[in-house]
């Protein structure tokens, strides 16, 4: 599955972060936002642990999982 954040930048004390200010899946159909489904105030280290953090919301192989910066 395929995905596309919008990201907020986080400039924190211990170290760049940053969280998700909208989720898209992109498919056949177009986009649909699906930003209502987590919690975009998770400061997230690197794509890969919100990679890792879809895979498991969505039920998914992690290998299944997609994720591109907008």
């Amino acid at each position: 599955m395929q995905f596309e954040i919008h990201p907020q930048i986080d400039h924190r004390p211990d170290g760049d972060t940053f969280t998700v200010a909208r989720l898209f899946a992109a498919g056949r159909a177009g986009k649909r936002d699906l930003s209502h489904m987590i919690d975009r105030s998770y400061p997230y280290q690197s794509l890969r642990e919100l990679r890792w953090h879809l895979a498991e919301r969505f039920s998914l192989p992690v290998k299944g999982v997609d994720v591109r910066a907008a």
